[in-house]
Formats: structure tokens, C-alpha cells, sequence
């Protein structure tokens, strides 16, 4: 009976409001920090880390740089939140390429790849951790290791395709993902440079027309 009581006298009186304002407080800090980032992005994927300041982050955010500076203490840390998110779209690419195929089948390896180059070509966030990843060297904070990711699951996907006769006994796994991915990232490389990434997905498809193996 006394723990009726008890379990009784917690409860709320019928119409007390419940107070909620951390939740809110929280949701509100993650959109502010998904805002910030999308700034970040665009703007390191234009101008390059050397260039970009925290103003110009600010100003691409609509925010001032105090509001900024309570999510992100650097540029830097901008930077590393940006590639983590970069090799995040990257790895959720490739992901869509396994869930839809089969992975003892050349075709899915090529799934991989079109899909990757659709990313490049389209996505913000794609196109600065690119960039960045060439800009390394200016950037004073400890980065995620590019490419080996995409490597391992492209391997992983050679690999079975051997084993399943899918490709010739001869094809070695790792050798030809090396091939494949220094072809793709060099591709969106050459085709930024040149074509603003305009023609990435006709490039990538002469990549997988030269690879007889994968048709």
C-alpha cells in the first residue's frame, strides 16, 4: 500500500507541462552544427583550407564566427569534421552498391564505382573532402588515412568474384583494386581540374570499358 503512495506521488498533476527544453537545446545545437559544416564544406571545396577563414565559414552559415567557435574551436577541427563526414558519404555509397548486388559478381564492383562517381559529382561534401585530402600537409590535426576503405571492399568484392569464377583464376584481387581505385580517384581529379567534375560519370564509365574483366 505505501508503495501505491509512493509510486503515486511521482506523478505529474494532470495538465503540468512537461519540460522538454534540453531536447530542444539539443536538436537546435545539431541542426546549428549541420549548418555550420555544410558552410565549411562549401567553402573549402571552392577556396582550399589555406584560403578559408573562420569569418568566411561564418558568413556562409549566416552565423556569426562566436557561434561558430562554440562548436568548433579551429579550422582545423573543422576540417577533420568535414572529411569524417567526406569518408562517412563515401563509405554510405559504396554501402548502397553491397546491400543491391551480389557480391560474386563483376557487376557489383561496377556498381561501386558508378556510384562513387555520382558522389563526386553532386555532393558538397564530396567535393571538399577531395580537396582536402590534397591539402593534407596544411592542415595541423590528425586525419582519417584516405582511400584504404574503398580499397579493402573493393578487394573483398575481387576476391569473391575469384573465388566464385566470376573472373579469370589469374585476377589478382588487390592488384586490380589499386588499378580501379587510383583510375577512379584520378579521374574525378583530372575531370575537376579540368570540367569542374562536369564529366566524372562518362569518365568513370571509360574507366570500366577498359576493364574487360568487368563488363
Amino acid at each position: 500500500m505505501s508503495s501505491e503512495r509512493n509510486g503515486q506521488s511521482t506523478r505529474l498533476p494532470a495538465g503540468t507541462p512537461f519540460d522538454d527544453t534540453a531536447h530542444l537545446k539539443q536538436q537546435r545545437a545539431i541542426r546549428t552544427r549541420g549548418t555550420i559544416l555544410n558552410a565549411a564544406a562549401a567553402a573549402f571545396a571552392t577556396d582550399g583550407f589555406p584560403q578559408v577563414t573562420i569569418k568566411d565559414i561564418a558568413d556562409g552559415a549566416e552565423m556569426t564566427k562566436g557561434a561558430v567557435y562554440f562548436h568548433f574551436p579551429n579550422k582545423e577541427a573543422l576540417a577533420v569534421a568535414v572529411l569524417e563526414e567526406f569518408y562517412r558519404r563515401m563509405q554510405e555509397a559504396v554501402n548502397g552498391a553491397l546491400e543491391h548486388g551480389d557480391p560474386t559478381s563483376p557487376t557489383t564492383v561496377v556498381d561501386v564505382m558508378r556510384r562513387l562517381a555520382r558522389a563526386f559529382h553532386e555532393d558538397v561534401f564530396i567535393h571538399a573532402g577531395a580537396r582536402l585530402q590534397i591539402e593534407r600537409p596544411y592542415i595541423k590535426a590528425e586525419l582519417p588515412v584516405p582511400y584504404v576503405g574503398t580499397l579493402k571492399v573493393l578487394t573483398e568484392l575481387l576476391d569473391q568474384c575469384r573465388t566464385a569464377g566470376s573472373l579469370p583464376k589469374s585476377t589478382k584481387p588487390e592488384a586490380l583494386a589499386r588499378a580501379l581505385g587510383s583510375a577512379v580517384f584520378g579521374a574525378q581529379h583530372i575531370s575537376w581540374v579540368l570540367n569542374d567534375r562536369e564529366d566524372i560519370v562518362e569518365r568513370v564509365e571509360e574507366i570500366i570499358d577498359a576493364f574487360v574483366p568487368l563488363r
